[in-house]
C-alpha cells in the first residue's frame, strides 16, 4: 500500500487541493474564494499556500486588479498527481477497513 502525502494529508490543505482538483486543470481560485471555501484566517491560509507551492503542488500569481491585490492559486501537475495518489491511498484503507 502507498504512504500517505504528509504535505496533502493536513487537513487544510487537504480542503485546498481538493477544491483546486475541483477545477479544469488551467484554472486556479483567488485566494478570498479559497478562504471562504476552507474557513481558514488569511495568515493560515497563506502558510499553508506557501508550503505546498514550496512542495511544487500549486502555483501562486500575484497581480493587481485595478488597486487591489489579488492572488490566485493553481494545483500543477505535479500537485493533481500527488492529490490522485493520495486519494488513492485513502480509498485503498477504506476498502481495507471494510473487508
Amino acid at each position: 500500500m502507498a504512504e500517505l502525502d504528509d504535505i496533502i494529508h493536513q487537513p487544510l490543505r487537504l480542503k485546498i487541493m481538493a477544491a483546486l482538483n475541483a477545477l479544469p486543470a488551467t484554472s486556479g481560485l483567488e485566494f478570498s474564494r479559497l478562504k471562504k471555501l476552507t474557513g481558514a484566517t488569511d495568515g493560515n491560509l497563506g502558510a499553508h499556500i506557501e508550503t505546498l507551492a514550496k512542495a511544487g503542488y500549486v502555483s501562486v500569481e500575484k497581480a493587481f486588479v485595478g488597486k487591489k491585490p489579488q492572488t490566485t492559486v493553481t494545483a500543477t501537475a505535479a500537485g493533481r498527481g500527488a492529490f490522485a495518489r493520495h486519494v488513492a491511498t485513502l480509498q485503498e484503507i477504506i476498502a481495507g477497513k471494510q473487508s
